[in-house]
């Protein structure tokens, strides 16, 4: 999903990829009133930005191990978004490339624990830096486990899509993870009936849309394909004919000559 960059701050540049924070992020203390709560919630509430900030970071360069360049990366209140300059294709890539975030939560998880584990966790027992570490292991367990949720446009949609391509083909299996996505963006839509809280209705909202966003941007991907390559629309070839490709890269069409071992373009072509 493309979403606008127009005023977005940037606020540094890391691996090569621009880090910008749209106007709207400053939102999140408002709705969550961090304000209220002193300086230890804002710095709380900005460490879960860091990490959501190295969770685009774990996309971005995994997708560079497959040749994809990354954009730029944003920050919105209801989380980040890191513009690859194409969607990976194969199954394989797309799928490292939609796990490596979610990798990186749990390897922040992987790294506290081991502090734990190593006694300092007894140290710091009703400290302030204590609880600190302690809620950054939430946030990352949280993170790590919601982006796997299979729907769009969630890390987890991207997985599925990746596990049916080879099955469904890359439109159905988007249609399947797009429709799990807007399913779960109404039921989540309607819990502000029951809770209250409408930055879920904000958050319903978008996952709806990106959800859509991201299969229509797949259909027109692969319809451009097939007009490319000469499979659909103007580009079906009528009966007893087929498209060839001459060596200047010209297409034109060719009569289909039935010989033994299948179907033959015969030299005789017409433009």
């Amino acid at each position: 999903m493309t979403i606008p960059m127009l005023a977005s701050w940037k606020i540094g540049r890391v691996a090569g990829i621009d880090v910008f924070v749209h106007p709207t992020f400053f939102l999140v203390f408002l709705f969550t009133d961090v304000l209220r709560n002193g300086p230890l919630a804002v710095l709380l509430v900005l460490a879960v930005f860091g990490c959501v900030l190295l969770h685009e970071f774990g996309h971005a360069l995994m997708a560079r191990r497959f040749g994809i360049e990354t954009e730029d990366i944003t920050l919105y209140p209801i989380g980040g978004v890191a513009r690859l300059r194409r969607l990976p294709r194969a199954p394989g890539a797309e799928l490292l490339i939609a796990l490596a975030g979610p990798a990186v939560n749990f390897a922040i998880v992987g790294a506290l624990m081991l502090l734990r584990w190593m006694g300092l966790a007894e140290d710091l027992a009703g400290t302030t830096l204590g609880f600190f570490m302690g809620q950054m292991v939430v946030v990352n367990l949280f993170l790590g486990l919601f982006n796997l949720i299979p729907a769009f446009p969630l890390d987890g949609g991207r997985v599925l899509r990746a596990l049916l391509a080879g099955w469904l083909g890359r439109v159905q299996a988007t249609h399947v993870a797009a429709s799990i996505g807007r399913f779960l963006a109404v039921l989540f839509g309607l819990s502000v009936l029951y809770t209250g809280y409408w930055i879920h209705l904000a958050l319903a909202i978008f996952v709806y849309f990106a959800a859509r966003a991201e299969e229509l941007q797949v259909l027109h991907e692969e319809r451009r394909r097939q007009y490319e390559d000469g499979s659909q629309g103007i580009w079906v070839a009528p009966p007893g004919y087929r498209w060839v490709q001459r060596n200047d890269g010209v297409w034109q069409l060719a009569p289909t000559v039935v010989v033994q071992g299948g179907p033959y373009a015969g030299p005789t072509s017409w433009r």
